[in-house]
């Protein structure tokens, strides 16, 4: 009887997690995994393999500890890795859905689920983030699993923590959900005649030390992983705050203000920010206990956002997601909450009026959301594209020695920073190894990747910072060695004899 009562609870939602992925794979085939995922399948490989990751390539991207370490776990698959990776994308993307859903169905009601995760699936940021395989949806996936355990069994504990204590090692903001639910567990507070904080009544025991280790893991662990990995053990932060220099991305207290709004606007769109905005507010009037964790879950995501910004990070959409998708919630809720009211109930007309001016704006925004669908797919199937053309060029074996798997020569040079870490994770190199045509000096050896054509500088750009973006010459006296649509290789190895390749 055990299994089938199993498979009648894990049937549904691996049912509709399924169902979700497929739905999004044949939509948006194109997947496939970022400039940033790429670097922690390489690191985790170069984990594997016993040396200590190069983080020396310009504009590395922030090593995150549970990732470099499932690198690692992958590296025997090669460049399977990188499937691997897309896979997981997609099946991430199904578990937000479902997770989001089941949040709705446990606030509010399953309609407000289903359409909740339907907002949260249409979103351009959400889709384009997920679909690169960004580290954000299973940060999210992991937080959001936390958050509905504690929905459906309050101060479950150690289960909670352990799955902030893992998505602590993929965003530092999960250190202050952690923390506050830590406190939540550890006090009771008492209220009348005054506020007051006390200690449980059960003190300190074995399960508030397990819980107390369990919230401290995330912050202890990527600090140690830093000390064992650069012997600096704050090195993810100051790497970072020096990237986001570099790129002159927005950061700091007053444009936390100034654009914090403006980047959760870009995941949620303005009908999704009204709609949470009457949800927030009539759930919390109508329906206080059913809406008070989810209120409460989404003003700590946005507080952890400013607090990343103020402290020198990047202010982005992306690191918006997890707010906007429990804000997603109370969208949903302003549009079918009236239903869960009693006939007569004297919020069920404004409500309602609530709901129109919602579904209106939605139906106003109708073709602009469109369009930012259909610029999802289009990037993506652009993109995919020309990072089809790099793997087939290095396929073709143009940048080996011939009859060998040994490179030509080093370094290789890159009209921009977002081919370094696919070159080297293929060749099997180190990134380091890999370099911005702007940061070698002229009559440098080596080989040169230029761009064969102007679609590939557009489709090829890393970050509006990275300056390098439009180099796209080959240094005077190298030689063409191979060619595709996309991509042209030169080389300045001192060797002769190779004939040039080429491709339609």
């Amino acid at each position: 009887m055990a299994m089938p009562n199993r498979l009648r609870s894990w049937g549904p939602p691996l049912a509709f997690i399924a169902v979700v992925s497929a739905v999004l794979l044949a939509i948006f085939p194109k997947g496939f995994p970022n400039y940033d995922t790429i670097y922690y399948l390489l690191w985790g490989r170069e984990i594997a393999d016993g040396l200590s990751p190069d983080y020396g390539a310009p504009l590395a991207p922030t090593p995150h500890p549970l990732y470099d370490l499932l690198g690692a776990v992958f590296s025997p698959l090669g460049d399977g890795s990188i499937t691997v990776a897309v896979v997981l994308a997609y099946v991430s993307l199904g578990l937000l859905a479902w997770l989001v859903y089941r949040l709705g169905k446990e606030w509010f009601d399953r309609p407000i689920g289903f359409l909740a995760a339907f907002l949260v699936m249409t979103s351009a940021p959400v889709l384009s983030n997920g679909l690169r395989a960004y580290i954000d949806i299973p940060y999210m996936v992991l937080c959001l699993a936390a958050l509905l355990i504690e929905t459906r069994r309050p101060k479950a504990g150690w289960p909670v923590l352990a799955l902030l204590a893992l998505a602590g090692l993929l965003r530092p903001e999960a250190w202050l959900f952690a923390g506050f639910y830590f406190l939540w567990l550890a006090l009771d507070v008492q209220i009348q005649p005054r506020i007051k904080l006390r200690l449980r009544e059960s003190g300190i025991d074995r399960d508030l030390i397990l819980m107390a280790c369990l919230t401290a893991a995330g912050p202890v662990i990527w600090v140690l992983f830093d000390l064992i990995t650069t012997s600096n053990p704050l090195y993810s932060f100051t790497g970072t705050r020096e990237t986001v220099e570099t790129l002159e991305r927005d950061t700091g207290p007053l444009d936390v203000i100034v654009y914090g709004p403006r980047r959760l606007g870009e995941v949620m769109q303005w009908p999704g920010m009204v709609g949470a905005f009457f949800g927030v507010i009539l759930t919390a009037w109508a329906m206080p206990k059913r809406a008070a964790i989810g209120i409460v879950a989404a003003a700590l995501a946005l507080v952890a956002f400013a607090l990343m910004g103020a402290s020198g990070l990047a202010i982005i959409p992306r690191y918006t997601m997890l707010a906007a998708a429990i804000l997603f919630v109370f969208t949903a809720a302003a549009v079918l909450g009236w239903r869960l009211l009693e006939p007569g109930h004297k919020l069920r007309r404004i409500w309602q009026v609530a709901a129109a001016v919602t579904v209106a704006l939605w139906l106003i925004w109708l073709p602009n959301q469109y369009d930012l669908l259909s610029t999802v797919d289009q990037d993506l199937s652009d993109q995919a594209l020309v990072e089809k053309d790099l793997e087939k060029l290095v396929d073709s074996g143009a940048f080996y020695k011939p009859g060998t798997e040994e490179v030509r020569c080093l370094p290789i040079s890159v009209p921009n920073h977002r081919a370094v870490p696919r070159l080297a994770f293929w060749l099997d190199i180190r990134p380091s190894e890999v370099v911005s045509t702007a940061a070698i000096g002229a009559g440098f050896g080596g080989l040169f990747l230029t761009p064969a054509r102007p679609f590939t500088i557009e489709h090829f750009i890393l970050d509006p910072g990275d300056e390098t973006r439009v180099s796209s010459q080959a240094p005077e006296g190298s030689r063409l060695v191979a060619a595709n649509r996309s991509w042209k290789l030169y080389s300045d190895c001192g060797w002769t004899g190779y004939a040039p390749l080429s491709e339609p």
